[in-house]
């Protein structure tokens, strides 16, 4: 029964991912005064709690031009956050299926990379916005960031679990080895 529900449980598993995909694309299909304004006004709430947490005292031209002048980081750190997220999504389902190591790293980086070029290129048919290799290079800094810190979680929490099962099984088969070598070694003695 246990092997059925996974079996179907498995490949929901990238549902995570598959969302974040959507995500990306609805950001992309956006114009580009509208994501332009959207990187705006998250600029803008930025400095407005920087403000407010630093206790600065900014009057409201000072927070636009700031937000202004952070809106272009933003952004950047926007699109690596998208990518980097959608590393994790991808990145789990593909350990929890058994791939790991370097492997791991080069089947969701070349599923993120080809997304991002895939992502830039429906840009291109959006009005006002256009094809960038430059975010390109940064959304693959996002899925790199994002593959690493799959591996490193899992191999933090998951490894020692499975090197502690490795150990048993080890354990294990020395025990029935010496078992049998001793069971042999009895037949010779009384034939």
């Amino acid at each position: 029964m246990k092997r059925v529900l996974f079996f179907f449980l498995k490949p929901l598993s990238f549902l995570p991912a598959l969302l974040m995909m959507y995500v990306i694309f609805q950001f992309s299909a956006q114009t580009g005064d509208h994501s332009g304004n959207l990187s705006y006004e998250v600029s803008y709430k930025i400095v407005e709690i920087g403000n407010e947490v630093l206790n600065k005292g900014l009057e409201e031209w000072q927070i636009s031009e700031y937000a202004y002048e952070i809106e272009y980081p933003v952004r950047k750190l926007a699109h690596m956050s998208e990518y980097f997220l959608l590393a994790v999504a991808l990145s789990f389902p593909f350990y929890v299926y058994g791939l790991r190591g370097i492997p791991l790293m080069l089947v969701a980086g070349f599923l993120c990379v080809a997304f991002a070029c895939g992502d830039e290129y429906h840009q291109s048919f959006v009005a006002g916005r256009g094809p960038s290799v430059k975010d390109v290079i940064i959304d693959s800094i996002g899925a790199f960031f994002g593959i690493l810190t799959v591996r490193i979680i899992c191999w933090i929490f998951l490894t020692p679990a499975r090197v502690a099962e490795h150990q048993k099984d080890f354990a294990y088969r020395k025990l029935e080895s010496r078992r049998r070598a001793q069971a042999r070694k009895s037949n010779r003695r009384n034939p």
